[in-house]
């Protein structure tokens, strides 16, 4: 339309079978239904300048009349351009309206999501003697309804809809259902899927993705197959069954429905691929994601995120931070969505250089006070060494909410700050922010650091009793290595046997290393037999025990802790020293034999073993003066 020019556009859209009554444009006839299919292009288009052009050739041209079907076209147009004031403008000057008059101005405001005006609208409707609602009045307005805080909203619609007597159309129950479930009511809306005497597949995928989203995901999956034995199955429908399968890390059935996507063709589909990464990387299969990643020749920026974050998951930082570096060299539009997960990915090991690479990226685009970025940017300096860094990005956001907290109460715990973690809780409390289970598990941290065994115990009622925080196994391993840091390993241990959930193998293994601590071998040993019944290789649990007896001088017993790991080939995890040099970080373990430069770090560190060695016999005098040259 933009290139042709609107005459050529007007003859392209020409429909002689629909003459109905018919104008002049300069040299050219045109109809009626023309003008209404140029006005609804302009409005899918955003085409503003054209729809505006046209509605002053309909008001040169042509009297009011009974040209509602035009007007109608006008408000919607107005309304998906924007413009929602000559919207109404227009429609509080038509002389007649029906129904699509009233639908138009209601999914107008809805769509702006100015919900006051929208319901405005249609209280009025309801009360038009001249026009009536329809089943597509019914589904715009169950449309918006999203969140608990609806539900009421949506029982009365659908107490409107049976008294209206649409309860038997297939679409309006359709949007019952969605509604429900977006209103986090899954009861409500089985009870209308199973009343329901004909079913179509945006039925049976309105179920699929409901149960899916509200975390159902085995019903999701039993629906999906029951679905497939009598009805077809659309992009969204593989979509949400994916969904389904991540939730669950359920990769047997995944690759199930991948092999039906192919089968159906849908794997040209973005939205699909982007279901099918997900589903693999969630369940560990990362290799099967980043096939499916390189098949495809135009990702979208759902698809690009989808694999960063799925590398960021898996341990495969490296190559999440080569792949963006390469998105960025290409000239991809990098958005906020894909540097939250490679700032996700940064640890101990991660190249600091990269960090602040991509920190003056983010300035660059001017995403620093993009409120998800900028927490990444927190976690990302915090876990490089970089603490008062970590302080400034916060104090620079404009907008904060509980992660920016949780993050940087984090990254104070960590790195040993306890007092100063405290004190931003408070301030945290002072400015309206309600913590969350993450909260918690960083002030019981923090805690521990401090020794502060009293505050620990008190966060812990506080965030039970006041915040109806249910602790998780964190929280619990948290207080055991508080008491265990303290001292108090007999009480430590009595705290777990009380607890009213199994202990699994963190709590065994906080205890476990509070022993190693103080050197209790009785409750050591009593750790440790747990700790091995629940992970029989478990390598913590055998180190943790031999040094204990190491350091009660009880021989013996180390030896056969040490006898035990052979037999049972379990190995130590190796320690790793690193360094980064010129942008590259280079880990090394004792007698490393793998790294690169191997030989010629060795004979480095041969050199200046010899240069030590001829230094023991040199006067520190000597020593010193060789050093000021």
């Amino acid at each position: 339309m933009d290139k042709k020019g609107r005459s050529e556009a007007l003859i392209y859209f020409c429909d002689e079978g629909k003459r109905t009554r018919t104008m002049t444009y300069g040299s050219r006839t045109l109809i009626l239904p023309e003008l209404s299919t140029l006005l609804s292009l302009c409005g899918r288009e955003k085409r503003l300048l054209y729809g505006s052009s046209i509605h002053g050739f309909i008001i040169k041209s042509i009297s009011n009349g009974d040209l509602v079907v035009v007007w109608n076209s006008l408000i919607s147009m107005y309304s998906k351009c924007g413009q929602l004031p000559n919207a109404r403008k227009i429609f509080d000057e038509m002389p007649l309206r029906d129904t699509v008059s009233w639908n138009s101005m209601i999914s107008g405001f809805l769509a702006a999501n100015e919900l006051e005006k929208g319901f405005w609208y249609f209280k009025a409707l309801l009360g038009c003697a001249s026009c009536s609602l329809d089943h597509a009045t019914m589904t715009t307005v169950l449309s918006v309804c999203a969140g608990p805080e609806f539900f009421r909203v949506s029982t009365v619609l659908h107490s409107l809809v049976v008294f209206r007597g649409f309860e038997k159309m297939v679409s309006v129950r359709n949007a019952l259902i969605t509604a429900y479930f977006n209103c986090e009511n899954q009861a409500s809306a089985k009870r209308v899927f199973d009343e329901m005497f004909e079913r179509n597949v945006i039925t049976w995928t309105a179920m699929v993705s409901g149960l899916a989203r509200c975390h159902m995901h085995r019903e999701s999956l039993i629906l999906f197959r029951e679905m497939r034995r009598s009805s077809g199955a659309n992009s969204l429908t593989y979509t949400s069954s994916l969904l389904a399968c991540s939730g669950i890390r359920a990769v047997r059935e995944g690759q199930q429905v991948h092999g039906l996507v192919l089968k159906s063709g849908f794997e040209i589909d973005l939205c699909v691929d982007s279901a099918l990464m997900d589903m693999y990387s969630k369940c560990g299969f990362m290799e099967d994601a980043y096939q499916i990643f390189q098949l495809c020749e135009e990702p979208d920026d759902v698809f690009l995120t989808v694999i960063l974050v799925g590398f960021a998951q898996n341990g495969l930082e490296e190559r999440a931070f080569k792949l963006f570096a390469k998105m960025v060299g290409e000239g991809v539009e990098v958005d906020a969505n894909m540097v939250s997960p490679v700032l996700g990915a940064f640890g101990a090991f991660a190249p600091f250089a990269l960090g602040k690479q991509i920190h003056a990226l983010v300035v660059k685009k001017c995403l620093e006070f993009n409120i998800f970025v900028c927490n990444g940017l927190i976690n990302m300096y915090s876990k490089c060494g970089e603490l008062c860094e970590s302080l400034k990005v916060f104090k620079l956001m404009i907008q904060r909410n509980s992660v920016s907290w949780n993050s940087l109460i984090a990254a104070f715990a960590r790195h040993g700050h306890g007092v100063e973690a405290l004190q931003l809780y408070e301030s945290m409390r002072s400015e309206g922010i309600e913590p969350t289970d993450v909260t918690f598990l960083s002030l019981l941290h923090a805690c521990s650091h401090v020794g502060a065994i009293e505050k620990g115990m008190e966060f812990l009622s506080l965030m039970s009793v006041v915040h109806k925080i249910e602790p998780r196994m964190e929280h619990y391993a948290c207080v055991v290595d508080m008491l265990g840091r303290a001292g108090l390993v007999h009480e430590a241990k009595r705290y777990i046997e009380k607890l009213p959930i199994e202990p699994n193998v963190v709590l065994w293994q906080a205890l476990l290393g509070a022993c190693s601590i103080y050197s209790n071998v009785e409750v050591g040993e009593y750790a440790a037999e747990r700790l091995l019944l629940l992970e029989p290789d478990s390598a913590a649990a055998y180190v943790l025990l031999a040094n204990i007896y190491s350091s009660q001088r009880r021989w013996k017993e180390r030896a056969k802790i040490i006898l035990k790991m052979k037999e049972m080939n379990v190995k130590k995890d190796v320690g790793v020293s690193w360094i980064e040099v010129e942008k590259d970080v280079h880990c090394f373990v004792v007698e490393d034999k793998v790294h690169p430069q191997v030989e010629y770090i060795y004979d480095v560190l041969n050199a200046l073993a010899a240069l030590i060695r001829d230094q023991e016999h040199v006067p520190d005098k000597l020593i010193s003066n060789n050093l000021e040259t």
